[in-house]
């Protein structure tokens, strides 16, 4: 979910500095290669600024070989900047294309392909067509309400939008909650089709038995599917219902929903999870009767021995709106003798008080709650196209933000000094996911949304995936507020291969929404 508004952020305390490897150009990641996997480092090259903090200045980005442009969503100003990286050390802005509402961007070839929300969100939004090189508006498409994320199909065909359709909030007197779908435009033919989830509204009782989560106040299966994020493949499209913990299976050629696929739970008992932001420390241990629903925003895919492989990052999101809110800390609930014997121990802040879990989470008939289920499971997943479950990170993007940034760890990104401070609410919280080659290797791209910086997992052998490296470029010494903090607030995590890169080796374009950057790393 991508907020646009600015928000208050408060004055940054410095901490002391940490190794100029992770935060200073030209910064290089540790390598962490294991189990047979081939390590590589991240680079950073060079960053534009946009001179705008907290703003949503600089969010999802993409890239165009031939011109050797970035383009790169500027919700603030409502454009989006055109950065020419000829010279990855030096991007700068060359134009802008208006594009108020702006919310997400996809190139392919000589289109610019811009997904835009209306005034009001809940209204229609639109698909705007620019030039890549002389960027000029070519097209307008109609979109459904919140059109929040679009990508090209392969052949570039068409494309495919996730409308994700949230209510302005969930008060008496506000606009009704419209319905989430997908718009699958013919390019070429200028045909917009709709796959909507009305054919399921009478299947809600079996979706949630089935671990769909349907969670909105009288909301119908149709109008609490909120689709966030899409990966194609052919005739497919694959789309992330965040909020539902669920991934929509959609067939292109025929506009509709297939299948909506529940992800399941992650069970933190078995696997190590920071849940405190109260205890002063760093402390990932198993939590039992703590498990996390994966509810992943960003969504890649990729091929490996003739299979085709999905990659989520499962960041996690509650519905948090005026009027209304799914959110519950342990220490306010009433917790079952029977499931948590221990309960008044693990309500205390240092243990699991301070935890954020979902207020429908489950209950015994007494009201008692006999699970307590988290918005997110801090980690990467690999799953089947089907949606199964293949791997998954574990407690591992934790370990490594307690190895690497042990001063900063499961910091906050709108503010410095904020050691421990999202423990108790989705950790580091991986929201941007994308895939590439490496010397004929494939490795995943994560960012960390909180704590800041991309994590690489080397998926050659998707049935071993190994940690390849992690590059922090924030400046933990600066402000986040005046912005001199550095990269803070990765959304968007674009691959660029060796052969299309202006270095003839490969790069990341990271949209930073926090700080308003676009950072540009190179793979080594």
């Amino acid at each position: 979910m991508h907020v646009k508004h600015p928000f208050r952020i408060t004055a940054a305390t410095a901490t002391a500095a940490l190794s100029l490897a992770l935060t200073t150009a030209p910064a290089q990641a540790a390598t962490h290669p294991g189990h047979g996997g081939k390590g590589i480092s991240l680079a950073f090259l060079g960053r534009f600024s946009t001179g705008s903090v907290g703003t949503g200045a600089s969010e999802i980005t993409s890239y165009d070989p031939a011109t050797k442009r970035a383009f790169v969503v500027n919700a603030q100003a409502g454009t989006v900047d055109v950065l020419d990286i000829r010279d990855p050390r030096a991007p700068r802005r060359v134009t802008s294309l208006a594009a108020p509402g702006a919310n997400s961007v996809a190139v392919h070839k000589k289109l610019v392909a811009v997904a835009q929300q209306a005034e009001t969100k809940t209204g229609q939004g639109k698909v705007s067509l620019f030039d890549t090189r002389t960027g000029k508006k070519l097209k307008e498409f109609p979109a459904g309400a919140l059109p929040d994320m679009l990508t090209f199909t392969e052949d570039g065909r068409r494309l495919v939008v996730a409308n994700e359709g949230e209510p302005e909030s969930y008060c008496a007197d506000a606009v009704d909650d419209p319905e989430g779908s997908i718009s699958v435009i013919d390019i070429a033919r200028g045909t917009v089709r709709d796959a909507g989830f009305q054919a399921f509204n009478g299947q809600a009782d079996r979706l949630r038995a089935a671990g769909v989560r349907i969670s909105g106040p009288g909301a119908t299966v149709a109008r609490d599917m909120e689709p966030e994020y899409v990966t194609v493949s052919g005739d497919t499209a694959w789309v992330t219902l965040q909020e539902n913990n669920a991934v929509a299976i959609v067939d292109l050629e025929r506009a509709r929903v297939e299948r909506i696929v529940p992800l399941g739970l992650k069970d933190f008992g078995k696997v190590g999870v920071d849940a405190s932001d109260k205890d002063g420390k760093i402390d990932i241990r198993p939590r039992p009767g703590v498990k996390g629903m994966y509810m992943p925003d960003g969504i890649a895919h990729f091929r490996s021995r003739g299979q085709t492989y999905l990659v989520t990052a499962n960041e996690g999101d509650s519905r948090d709106w005026d009027c209304y809110t799914d959110e519950a800390r342990v220490k306010d609930l009433t917790l079952s003798a029977t499931a948590f014997p221990n309960a008044a121990d693990l309500k205390k802040d240092a243990e699991l008080g301070r935890l954020t879990v979902a207020a429908d989470s489950p209950k015994d008939a007494t009201g008692a709650y006999t699970a307590l289920h988290t918005f997110g499971a801090r980690s990467i997943s690999l799953r089947s196209t089907g949606g199964a479950l293949l791997w998954d990170s574990g407690d591992g993007l934790e370990k490594l933000i307690a190895r690497e940034l042990p001063e900063n760890f499961n910091a906050d990104n709108e503010e410095n000094d904020s050691f421990d401070s999202r423990s108790d609410n989705k950790g580091p919280e991986p929201e941007g996911v994308t895939v590439g080659e490496v010397r004929g290797r494939t490795y995943v791209f994560a960012g960390l949304e909180r704590v800041s910086g991309v994590a690489a997992y080397d998926v050659t052998d998707p049935r071993h995936p190994t940690p390849a490296a992690f590059l922090n470029t924030r400046d933990f010494t600066g402000s986040v507020e005046d912005g001199t903090a550095g990269d803070v607030g990765p959304e968007g995590v674009f691959f660029v291969p060796a052969g299309d890169s202006p270095t003839r080796r490969p790069l990341l374009i990271v949209g930073n929404e926090i700080s308003g950057t676009t950072a540009i790393y190179e793979v080594r």
